[in-house]
């Protein structure tokens, strides 16, 4: 049995919206009708979207990599450090990596992306640690207030409304088709994400697509419910329909059932020995496969007491890990994509299970389902009234003693995570990204600068920082990395920190950075950074039974992919943001919704490392926001761009 360690090993699968794309998109259009179980890849009923015109994933240079990575680490290292970094990459340019790039680029030619598989599988489906905290993030909602029971039932209803309605979009192929550039963006996430559900195996897990499956699980007082979401016809019910099957649920449930639930938060390991024994059974067999076949679960959460100026740090929490096993860790199942959670004390929002897509479709769904209830205050209404079953509760057999052991440690394992996370929710509104623009300057890249100047004040170093880029430009393109920190981003630091440094000059430099972030973040969108290549080089050696190349293990490298800062941007217009745990365990999470008057940041941190602190981060950074201001505001004009 795997006792969780504190050695957290970051799989850089961080959620990812760039480019501007808009998450409000879809609001115009009319409620679509609804639209197969596949171990590969989803196949969706009704589709009538034409086939995208979308790119072929490149294999890069070896050269352009080299110099690139080179460049990236510089500030990173020690002259002495950069030195040897200099002579271990040549030697790997001159040696291995010519013999793994032949390899690659013939994998390359072979598949319309050599990445998509071989990143789902080592990113996700091999990393062992619990998806809970290290991988699945939440998506909050606007908060909410709940009068009563009534007014809680009838909001989930017109959410799990939305989302059906939502889906039903999915189906007939109606989500936009967005272009960055020339260039179509690959809309094929959007159809990866009902029905899916991750199944636990030793050393590899799976993941398995039913978009075609008609009903919900819904997770109250750890008892499971399953609840058809369509009629006999297939027309999608109505939000007051919906609402009574709610009710059913509830007044069946007086008593805490067994929390089965809380084993899917324990370590990929440990769950998937658990799922072994759990399944044995026939009937338990039959449960689970209910449950994972649903299109997303829904959690209907014990009311959890928070003080009002921590609401927001309590939503955020709640959605990432449920608040233990003595709260609603048990109430949830976090092998599914999509788990919709619901708090009759206001706290709405996903829990988001991060191998088949990346936050995009998530984000979207929020703004969607929001938007609806906004606009229409009838919304949900007209939908089919005419339930066909009533909810069928999902029995598990009594509880032997084995699976009860391992529940017990899954329940000391969750305790711990969250004992241990810290977050800190900052909503910073002094400006947003319209001054930012304003000022001629680009808000992503901006509040990037901002994360590096708070880091360099508080630790007095530079951080390797990770922000996810798109690559939706390729035919089932994932993600690539925005190496954030540069020989110009630390020279802004610097100057920010010197008495000696004028106004001018600081006004200089933090342009210069915000200019490299940008140039950065235009390459890795093309498909043109570091990190994905260089993975795809190493994976070479370790299909092929070749040694990996001492450049693995060198400094430069291991300094540059331990990301203290782990960032992303997830936009949206409402007061609603992304969050997730830390990267590394001396180190921050933070994800940030940059709106046009304000800008609203989760960040992260582990309470067991002394040198880290969420609350500190955020005061600090709201002074390098500050600071930042100052600067642009007393700006020469003759030192703008």
């Amino acid at each position: 049995m795997r006792l969780l360690n504190r050695s957290v090993f970051w799989n850089l699968t961080k959620c990812s919206i760039k480019a501007n794309q808009s998450s409000n998109v879809l609001v115009k259009l009319l409620p679509a009708s609804y639209g197969s179980k596949s171990s590969e890849q989803p196949q969706r009923r009704l589709n009538t979207a034409p086939k995208q015109n979308l790119l072929k994933y490149h294999v890069l240079p070896l050269d352009e990599t080299l110099d690139r990575f080179l460049c990236s680490v510089q500030p990173l290292l020690t002259p002495e450090e950069f030195e040897q970094q200099k002579e271990i990459t040549e030697e790997f340019r001159d040696k291995e990596g010519d013999q793994l790039q032949a390899l690659l680029e013939e994998a390359g030619k072979k598949e319309s992306n050599w990445l998509a598989g071989r990143w789902l599988k080592s990113a996700y489906l091999q990393y062992r640690d619990p998806v809970t905290v290290y991988v699945s993030p939440g998506m909050t909602f606007p908060a909410q207030k709940f009068y009563d029971k009534r007014a809680f039932v009838n909001y989930t209803a017109k959410v799990i409304f939305g989302l059906g309605e939502f889906k039903g979009i999915v189906d007939t192929g109606k989500i936009p088709v967005v272009k960055m550039g020339k260039n179509e963006l690959d809309n094929s996430q959007f159809g990866k994400v009902f029905g899916t559900c991750r199944i636990p195996r030793r050393g590899t897990d799976e993941i398995v697509y039913n978009p075609c499956s008609k009903h919900v699980v819904v997770i109250y007082k750890n008892h499971f419910y399953k609840l058809s979401l369509y009629d006999k016809n297939d027309k999608l019910l109505s939000a007051p329909a919906l609402a009574k099957q709610l009710d059913i649920i509830m007044n069946a449930e007086n008593e805490i059932g067994i929390p089965y639930g809380i084993l899917t938060t324990d370590s990929r390991d440990n769950w998937a020995e658990a799922y072994g024994h759990l399944v044995a059974n026939p009937q338990n067999m039959e449960a689970v496969q209910t449950i994972q076949t649903s299109l997303f679960t829904v959690s209907l959460d014990e009311c959890v007491s928070f003080k009002p100026d921590d609401q927001a740090n309590e939503l955020i929490l709640s959605l990432i890990h449920g608040g233990g096993s003595r709260a609603n860790s048990g109430n949830r199942w976090m092998d599914k994509t999509i788990q919709l959670v619901v708090n009759p004390n206001g706290n709405v929002g996903f829990t988001y299970e991060h191998s088949p897509a990346e936050g995009q479709p998530i984000a979207m769904m929020m703004d969607y389902v929001v938007k609806k209830m906004s606009d229409d205050k009838k919304f949900g209404e007209c939908g089919s009234s005419e339930a066909g079953d009533k909810p069928q509760k999902i029995k598990f057999c009594p509880l032997n003693e084995c699976v009860g052991q391992w529940i017990f440690y899954a329940k000391r394992n969750v305790d711990f995570l969250v004992h241990d996370l810290q977050m800190k929710v900052l909503k910073f509104d002094a400006y947003g990204k319209e001054y930012i623009k304003n000022k001629r300057l680009g808000p992503d890249s901006y509040v990037q600068m901002a994360l590096q100047l708070a880091f360099y004040k508080m630790h007095k170093e530079p951080a390797a920082q990770y922000e996810s880029a798109h690559l939706r430009i390729f035919e089932n393109g994932r993600t690539e990395t925005i190496r954030s920190c540069s020989n110009e981003s630390l020279a802004f630091c610097k100057a920010m920190s010197s008495e000696n440094a004028s106004v001018e000059m600081r006004a200089k430099l933090l342009r210069e950075a915000v200019s490299s972030h940008q140039a950065y973040t235009r390459l890795a969108l093309q498909g043109r950074g570091v990190d994905r290549h260089l993975l795809g080089l190493k994976l070479m050696a370790l299909e092929n039974k070749m040694p990996v190349p001492r450049f693995y293990s060198s400094v430069g490298y291991k300094k540059s992919m331990h990301y203290r800062m782990s960032t992303s941007q997830v936009a949206t217009l409402y007061d609603a943001f992304m969050g997730y745990g830390p990267a590394t365990p001396d180190g921050y999470g933070c994800c940030y919704n940059p709106r046009e008057c304000d800008i609203i940041l989760a960040i992260s941190a582990w309470k067991s490392n002394p040198d880290t602190d969420p609350d500190k981060f955020a005061q600090t950074l709201t002074k390098a926001f500050l600071e930042m201001e100052a600067v642009l505001d007393k700006e020469p004009k003759k030192s703008k761009l």
